[in-house]
């Protein structure tokens, strides 16, 4: 019977992390976790407190956390699923859930691109990666962590990414599809991050949250309102980003790179292959960068993950991305279906031949992440 691999799931961050993995000198400069005096969970980003949507950043990390506006406002770390942290409550969700293997992501670590100086960024990256392998361990063939990159630095970031696959064994790395340093990710001066990914032979993959200070698309309109920024945030990076990446040439100069856009969707994605393909052909002299069409760089080298309500799914396996689509169960986030993300999952894709089938549930996730059978 064929794995059932889930692409984007994530965890949640113990007190631990920065209590026992980052450096003394850098403790009360990462993104964490602390409780105030009235006995509250406040989140806090270097010397900045931030407040959650609502109240409380917990009910961000919690199923349906922001469906009810006092469990928003009082929700504390006590109520996180201990699946959310734990490795052996973990495997029983899984278990429960019908999911042979996941890839797990940040949640407040999301959340580091606002590190700006790169040695606290570095030192919250190389925290994270060393609780994260640990977390993975009991787990080997099952849990698998997905590195942030502190691409502040991007020689500090090709060290990291050196080490978390040759000593750590991690099969991927992820990046926000913000600006760092306000650099396109097709800046040149990231070529060097690039290159490391594709000699390693390791994926990129492109994660965004909402909550973040880096210049991002819509901040300037709905930074204060919750419920719109959070629809526009993730979308409309990706799109930029893979905009970037295609159009900026980095996939033109880097052949054998594997990237994914998380998070976001796929029904943009029919629009903005179409877009970038139709602009390739009326202005292709004002981006030299490509060498073929937009869409053909997708299908060779791009990944995305759906959303299981998500209504276009059929119309973008008809444009042919049937082989590019991943799924994700998001759990244990606020928006995620649990228990029943798998069911969820299945009914959406009834509508699809058997083999499509397969490759979003299955061949897909194993050849963006080189899953060995």
């Amino acid at each position: 019977m064929a794995r059932i691999i889930d692409a984007d799931g994530h965890i949640v961050e113990p007190r631990i992390l920065w209590d026992e993995y980052v450096e003394p000198e850098f403790r009360d400069r990462v993104v964490r976790i602390e409780r105030n005096r009235e006995g509250l969970d406040e989140f806090w980003v270097g010397n900045e407190r931030r407040r959650g949507p609502g109240g409380s950043i917990i009910a961000s990390v919690i199923p349906g956390g922001y469906l009810d506006p006092e469990r928003t406002r009082t929700a504390a770390w006590e109520d996180i699923l201990p699946g959310s942290w734990d490795p052996h409550a973990r495997i029983k969700v899984l278990d429960q859930e019908g999911i042979d293997v996941s890839f797990l992501y940040p949640s407040f670590y999301l959340i580091y691109g606002d590190l700006e100086e790169p040695r606290v960024a570095a030192a919250a990256c190389r925290a994270y990666n060393n609780w994260m392998a640990d977390f993975c361990r009991p787990y080997a063939k099952r849990l698998y962590g997905v590195a942030p990159m502190p691409i502040q630095d991007i020689d500090m970031a090709v060290r990291e990414m050196r080490r978390v696959v040759k000593e750590l064994n991690f099969k991927a790395v992820f990046i926000r599809p913000n600006p760092y340093n306000h650099r396109r990710l097709c800046d040149p001066a990231y070529d060097v991050f690039w290159r490391e990914a594709q000699e390693l032979d390791i994926p990129v993959a492109v994660h965004s949250s909402f909550g973040t200070k880096m210049p991002a698309l819509g901040a300037d309109r709905y930074l204060h309102d919750t419920f719109s920024f959070h629809m526009v945030c993730h979308p409309f990076e990706q799109q930029a980003a893979c905009m970037d990446v295609i159009c900026g040439g980095v996939l033109e100069r880097f052949p054998k790179l594997r990237i994914g856009f998380l998070e976001s969707g796929v029904g943009w994605a029919g629009y903005w292959l179409d877009r970038m393909d139709g602009h390739y052909e009326k202005m292709g002299s004002m981006a030299p960068g490509l060498k073929k069409r937009p869409t053909e760089y997708f299908a060779e080298q791009c990944y995305l993950s759906f959303d299981p309500d998500e209504r276009t799914l059929a119309a973008m396996c008809e444009l042919g991305l049937d082989r590019n689509i991943l799924w994700g169960s998001d759990f244990p986030h606020f928006d995620c279906t649990y228990p029943g993300v798998v069911k969820q999952i299945e009914d959406a894709l009834k509508i699809l031949p058997a083999a499509a089938r397969h490759n979003i549930m299955t061949a897909n996730p194993a050849r963006f992440y080189r899953l060995e059978d």
